[in-house]
Order: structure tokens, then sequence, then C-alpha cells
């Protein structure tokens, strides 16, 4: 799948250079360019793989390269303001080659969480391409205002883009992690997870072709219902035909046999949906499913990728449930990658929503306060005037 890649914001930056180290190492060719936007100048310092020339300093005249400060009203508005001299960096990547824009950003800041969905409308204004987002909710820990600007962002993002990613740090962060290694491997689970689906389908001459082939096509319509969509991956170390002297032997598919091959695919597809997902939800919420299987293909089969199709039909009772598999002959290990898209049963949008709800009724109570302690201090001046 051919990608047009938008970090906006410190986060979102951060995983568009993991992904380019990504595509690059893997050779996978999904990433066709990319850009990095910020309002910080010294977060567009720090990557190391986004060109510097793709790399876009926005609001240089409201807040002169230092950010905004967590303001995602501020984040939007500088958006709005320089889209202009975004666009002008975007026109440097070859969108008629792309399959689909993806604008990817933090929900916590201020810069990504404002200024990522007013870049997802202009892009659906300009371009027949479907924009996806993936969004990056910040923890529970990180503070009431990143838990805010992720409630009022989702509302907004979700309703620009044609579906919306979403990773939970909530979900992945471990006890006692320090938050810069810990960003630094959440980061690393996003990119592998996000990667893999990405990648499928992007065969080039000479490379092995699955015997049932995911293409761009397959994720588009996976994800062209919109709404909110979340992944779900599961690996298993297997030992290659040429790794051991038995399998030379063997005879018969390389050696491996296939019910083993058969139930090991099916396993694995049960373990990355019912295990831990980017973004935890009722798995029957989902109104269409993807799986796609990868590694070498020896151990990949038809029957077995079947087989989990099935399985996930009846776990979603949806009959959009599309799979495929995405052969790797270097590989060591068989992975099952799955996309749920159009959840609706998910505990952590409706927490955000809640907060949103009670954040507007506070704020509305502390303007009425203010005013009213406002008054209260004029009054005062104006007896104390009387009194001299």
């Amino acid at each position: 799948m051919k990608l047009a890649l938008i970090g906006f914001g410190q986060a979102g930056g951060k995983i568009v250079d993991k992904f380019i180290e990504y595509d690059r190492a893997t050779e996978s060719g999904f990433v066709t360019g990319a850009i990095a936007v910020n309002s910080a100048s010294v977060d567009l310092q720090g990557l190391e793989h986004v060109p510097e020339d793709n790399q876009v300093l926005i609001g240089q005249s409201r807040v002169k390269g230092h950010g905004v400060g967590a303001d995602n009203e501020l984040g939007a508005e500088i958006a709005e303001a320089d889209v202009g001299e975004i666009q002008s960096t975007l026109d440097k990547i070859p969108v008629h080659e792309i399959d689909a824009f993806l604008v990817v950003a933090g929900m916590g800041g201020g810069t990504g969480s404002g200024g990522a969905p007013v870049l997802a409308k202009h892009l659906k204004r300009l371009y027949t391409a479907p924009v996806f987002g993936l969004g990056v909710l910040p923890g529970t820990d990180e503070g009431g205002i990143y838990t805010l600007n992720a409630a009022r962002s989702f509302q907004t993002f979700v309703r620009e883009v044609d579906n919306l990613l979403v990773f939970d740090n909530d979900s992945w962060r471990q006890t006692g992690e320090s938050v810069g290694s810990g960003y630094d491997r959440i980061n690393e689970e996003i990119v592998e997870r996000f990667g893999m689906l990405f990648a499928a389908g992007e065969v080039s001459a000479g490379d092995a072709v699955g015997e049932s082939v995911v293409d761009s096509s397959e994720i588009i319509n996976t994800l062209s219902g919109g709404g909110v969509s979340t992944i779900g991956y599961a690996t298993e170390s297997v030992e290659t035909p040429n790794a051991g002297l038995l399998s030379r032997f063997l005879g018969g598919n390389d050696g491996i046999d296939e019910m083993s091959a058969t139930n090991r695919i099916t396993s694995l597809v049960r373990k990355a949906t019912l295990g831990r997902l980017t973004l935890p939800c009722d798995v029957s919420s989902a109104e269409r499913a993807l799986v796609v299987t990868g590694g070498p293909p020896s151990h990949l089969n038809r029957k077995g990728i079947e087989r989990g199709r099935s399985w996930l039909e009846e776990e979603t009772g949806s009959m959009e449930v599309r799979g495929g598999d995405f052969p790797d002959p270097a590989g060591e290990e068989v992975e099952a990658t799955v996309l749920l898209s159009g959840i609706s049963e998910v505990p952590r949008v409706k927490q955000l929503q809640q907060v949103a709800i009670e954040a507007q009724d506070t704020t509305a109570e502390i303007q009425r306060q203010s005013q009213d302690d406002l008054a209260e201090l004029v009054d005062t001046g104006e007896e104390l005037e009387a009194l001299f």
C-alpha cells in the first residue's frame, strides 16, 4: 500500500520518522513520501529520517518556533493559517502514485491534536485518495490537559478522516518505565503493527507471491466504511526449511507439516484478535475486518488463512472479513495482523467522551465563578474609592 505520510506534532513526527526507518530496513516500499509538521523547531531537529526539506515549521509569527504549549485550539488556528505552506511541501511528493494519505498525530498535545484534523479536512477537499488518520491517545497518568485535548481532538479527527486508526498509550505503558524509554518502545510497537499492514501487497519483481494476496484495495475497502479501527498482532518463531538438517530429508512442502501450519495460523489469528489490541474494544462490535498472515512461504497455506478468516467472521458477526498472506522468504517468524474496522464498543472512547462533557460543564462553572469574583472585586474597589 503506497502512502504519503504526514507527521503532525512531536509524536506524529517521531512515528513517521520510525515508519521511514522500518520501511527502509524491511524494504517494504510502502512509504512514497513523508513530511513532518510542527510548531516547535527543536522537535523537528530531532528527526533522523524525514528530509530537512520536508520539515515544516508552522506558526512562526505567533509562537516563534517554541510550540503551542498544549493549547490545541491554538494548534488548529496556526495549522489553518499555514496550511498553504504545508501544501507547498506536500507538492514535492508524487501523490499521483499513492493509494492513500496517512496523517499521524499524538492526540494529547497541542500542535498535533489541533492541527491534524485541519490538515485532514484540507486533503479531503483537494484529493480523491482516501485520507486516513493514525491517532495516539495519551495515558491517563500524563495529566488532565492531555486527556482533555484527546477528548476534543478525537471527535474532530474521526469526523475529518475516512477512518481513524487508534493506538492507546494507556494500554501499552509498563510499570516503572521511564517516560523517554516508554515512548520509544511504544513508537516501535506502533510501527511494527501498522507497518506489516501497510506493507502487505507491495510485491516487487522476484518476490514471493502469496497464495491469497492482500493488496491495497483490500485494506482500503476494509477501512472505507469510516469510523474507528484497531489492530491486533501475534507472532511465533518457526524453524525455516534451511535451518536444520532434518528438514532436508523430510520431503514434501519443504518438510513442513500442513496440519501444523494450518493450526499455527488459526491460533495466531485468535491471539491477535483476543490479545492486546492497539485500542481495546469489544471485538463483536467491528463492522469489517482484515487478517494478514506473514512469514516464510512454506509455513503459510490457504487452509489456515481460510480457517482464521472463518473464525473471525464468527467472532465479529461480520460478513465483510477479508484475508490473505504476505510471504517473507527470509523471515523466521509467522505473524498474524488483524484489522478491526468500524468498532463501536470502546470503553476508552466512552471515557474520553465523558471527560469532554465533564470538562465543558466545569469550564462553564469556572467562567461563571470568575465573572462573579471579578464583579465582587470591582464592587469592592468602587466602595474603597468612595471612602477616599
